[in-house]
């Protein structure tokens, strides 16, 4: 019954803390955090214990996939040299740092302690930033980057945890670490790339929302133990299968399974995330209640925290300076780029000319060719300045992850309950001081959104290729495998005005008949699939932001959904 009630306010919490920080304009996990602290100071309320493996092995790995699977795979490859530099190399340099500090302040401090300290509060936890950026109109590529180093700087962190803790066991050699990383890093990449392909396959032979929704709240687990039994990173094996299922998604999926597990993932990803904020929160009186029982006071321990807090702050911002000046070198590079395309562009149709290239090489020296172009025109167009670097520096909150690992140290770990209370301080000052100033630094630094016109343009001429293959499918409909006999001009005509693709609304009545709704939905879904299949290609060639892809595919798979449901109820 107390974990029922438990239970309960907790989730009457979160939602309630949600309302009102919209109103209040502060990122709803900062609250969570202060209304956790209060919780457990309140007396009587029920002082939960919560094994750190459940925060690490289970709720980590849905939060992951469910922040992957939302992430366009197009902003993650773009955008994989700064997500790569915050999420391994600024972890690193975190850990490196910050061991020493520990090593040089606390007695009796070894250096496996000290570096499994380091590593606990390296990696930041993006969603306090992401939710302040996204409500304040942060730049859509300055957000992937936030979002892409949250999703893998946890891999590289637990890592680093993992070779500590061995490490205060017996003796480790820089070698083995480098190779336990790499192997951690390349076993995760096969295990999610098998599990992503099986699990959208099998989902989609399936073809019902109910049971593809059921599997995909497995999946991550499925990911995540097996890379974790052969020693690799679970956590990144985890999203590179979500990344996989949220790419290849919209070809295998019906509209309706995707449209249910999108509602229901977020729902659930919603109360793991409060739960998360609400843990850290109650865990500050239990963190200060250990170290009482020790020789270490809690005043030394907390201002080391302090301190801490203060030099993963710094390590970040300068780690962002140099790396916003070597995105800006590959800008310029960039320009230099485009006129060796139009080269490569005039050889091409040389050949073409000429019938050195036909086929399938043509084609895909073409399409290899308009991707890098794409590619080239993201560099030029969506520059990641000083203003971009001053809010990637900021935001380097840690969440209630640091607190859950620093509580994965063993049992004989040198003042473990002092090093857990400073972790918990890590959190929770830069959570509070980064999250509740982040919206100052960005309206100080004047960072602007993505400039709409140019969106709405872009947007315009994604809709003008659907409506393209949408027309030619309506001009030769066997093509779509749509027999002739069933195609009259009314059917076309009320097709027509209905699609994508209308300007009017059709008067024609579908109903009239069950020969006349077999024929309307058999075209209808004909076009929208030629329609689907338009998106994808653009997708493929990367000729258009993730904002305008992801719109065009919400606006299909609504009515496509609507289309099933309709082709149901006529069938039932």
């Amino acid at each position: 019954m107390t974990l029922t009630l438990a239970g309960v306010v907790a989730v009457l919490a979160i939602v309630a803390v949600s309302v009102f920080s919209a109103r209040l304009g502060v990122a709803a996990p900062l609250l969570l955090v202060a209304v956790g602290t209060g919780l457990s100071f309140i007396p009587g309320f029920p002082r939960l214990e919560f094994a750190p493996e459940l925060i690490l092995a289970g709720v980590l790995p849905p939060l992951l996939y469910s922040a992957a699977v939302n992430m366009p795979a197009q902003d993650f490859r773009r955008n994989f040299k700064p997500i790569t530099a915050l999420a391994v190399l600024l972890v690193v340099v975190t850990t490196v740092g910050t061991a020493w500090f520990f090593h040089a302040l606390i007695p009796d401090l070894g250096w496996p302690a000290a570096f499994a300290l380091g590593a606990v509060i390296s990696p930041t936890d993006a969603v306090a930033a992401t939710s302040v950026g996204k409500k304040l109109g942060l730049p859509g590529r300055v957000v992937a980057v936030l979002e892409g180093e949250g999703l893998v700087n946890d891999a590289s962190a637990l890592v680093l945890l993992r070779s500590a803790v061995a490490a205060l066991a017996g003796t480790v050699s820089i070698w083995g670490v480098l190779g336990d990383f790499a192997f951690a890093v390349a076993a995760a990449v096969v295990v999610g790339s098998v599990v992503g392909y099986v699990n959208i396959r099998i989902r989609g032979w399936l073809n019902d929302p109910v049971l593809t929704t059921a599997i995909s709240f497995v999946v991550p687990f499925v990911a995540y133990l097996p890379a974790e039994e052969i020693g690799a990173s679970g956590v990144l094996s985890v999203v590179v299968a979500g990344l996989i299922t949220g790419h290849q998604g919209s070809r295998y999926l019906r509209a309706q399974d995707r449209i249910a597990e999108t509602i229901n993932w977020r729902t659930l990803a919603f109360l793991l995330e409060g739960a998360v904020f609400l843990f850290m929160g109650m865990e500050l009186k239990k963190s200060i209640e250990q170290v009482e029982e020790s020789q270490f006071s809690t005043i030394t321990a907390i201002a080391i925290g302090l301190v801490a807090s203060a030099i993963v702050i710094v390590l970040r911002i300068a780690f962002v300076g140099p790396l916003v000046a070597l995105l800006r070198r590959d800008t310029r590079r960039a320009h230099e780029a485009v006129s060796k395309i139009g080269e490569i562009q005039a050889q091409l149709h040389a050949h073409q000319s000429e019938g050195h290239l036909t086929g399938r090489r043509l084609q895909f020296a073409q399409t290899r060719i308009t991707r890098v172009s794409a590619d080239l025109a993201f560099q030029l167009n969506e520059t990641l300045g000083w203003r971009g670097g001053v809010v990637l520096g900021w935001a380097g909150m840690r969440g209630a992850i640091t607190v859950a690992a620093a509580q994965t140290l063993p049992q004989t770990t040198p003042h473990r309950p002092q090093l857990i209370l400073i972790a918990f301080v890590v959190a929770a000052t830069t959570l509070l001081l980064q999250g509740l100033t982040l919206p100052a630094v960005i309206r100080t630094a004047k960072v602007t959104s993505d400039d709409p016109d140019r969106l709405r343009e872009e947007y315009g001429k994604l809709i003008e290729d659907l409506q393209r293959a949408a027309t030619d499918t309506l001009a030769d409909p066997a093509a779509a495998d749509v027999p002739d006999d069933e195609v009259t001009a009314t059917v076309v005509e009320m097709v027509r005005s209905d699609s994508i693709i209308g300007r009017v609304q059709s008067t024609a009545d579908p109903d009239q008949n069950p020969e006349g709704r077999r024929r309307y939905f058999r075209l209808r879904f004909a076009v929208l699939a030629a329609e689907r299949e338009a998106l994808l290609h653009a997708k493929k060639l990367g000729l258009y932001s993730s904002q305008s892809l992801t719109h065009a595919q919400n606006l299909l798979d609504l009515e496509e959904a609507r289309l099933e449901q309709l082709d149901d109820d006529k069938s039932a």
